[in-house]
């Protein structure tokens, strides 16, 4: 699929690359274009020879069937106005977590879906940048499990073969109205992990978990 990433920093050179690896076509947009051009040129290198194309905001979201907002919460609103209507109707990921303290009342995911009328699904806001550049994410044996927040059937299926490329496992954490959840729970944990913390140790395996 085409795939149009809003953003040219981590975030999108780890999972860009990636998609990239599994023959998706890309489209990279940062704050100027030799920012995107920079970005590109190194995710083309890092993924085998498959070509990834700079552009505009707007050019990165018109030219993506999927696209992916990896954009810092400073600027997001900026980048989301100048993208005008060519989100509309789209499938749309939402990778951002919030900088600095959480706010409950200003979720994210939402807030996208209102500027730009995409069909958000949040996702991939658990894990620091650097386990997305895993090949691919596993740990103790076990793939790393993805939960996905979304409303529209299609967005969702959508991410979750994007999901699937990277090797991990998709989960249905809910509706988008559960995504604020998704936001707070990475505030939660990457205070621990800061902590020092192993923040995985604090969940017990589904076996022990009360669940029959």
């Amino acid at each position: 699929m085409r795939i149009g990433i809003l953003g040219a920093g981590g975030m999108a050179d780890a999972l860009g690359t990636q998609w990239a690896r599994a023959g998706h076509e890309l489209m990279v947009s940062g704050r100027d274009l030799s920012a995107g051009e920079a970005r590109a040129a190194n995710m083309t290198a890092q993924a085998d020879g498959a070509v990834v194309r700079a552009g505009s905001w707007a050019e990165a979201a018109e030219f993506g069937e999927v696209a992916m907002v990896a954009v810092r919460q400073a600027g997001l609103v900026g980048v989301l106005r100048a993208v005008g209507t060519a989100l509309r109707g789209k499938p749309v990921i939402d990778v951002a977590n919030a900088e600095g303290p959480y706010d409950p009342t200003r979720p994210i995911a939402p807030m996208i879906g209102d500027l730009t009328g995409g069909h958000v699904v949040k996702a991939f806001n658990l894990c620091h940048v650097d386990v997305w550049r895993m090949t691919p994410p596993v740990f103790d044996g076990r793939p790393l499990a993805v939960p996905l927040c979304g409303d529209d059937p299609a967005a969702l299926a959508a991410v979750r073969t994007l999901v699937a490329d990277l090797g991990c496992t998709p989960v249905d954490g809910g509706g988008l109205e559960r995504a604020m959840l998704l936001e707070a729970t990475a505030a939660f944990m990457i205070g621990l992990w800061f902590g020092g913390a192993d923040a995985q140790a604090v969940l017990p395996p589904l076996s022990h978990s009360g669940v029959s």
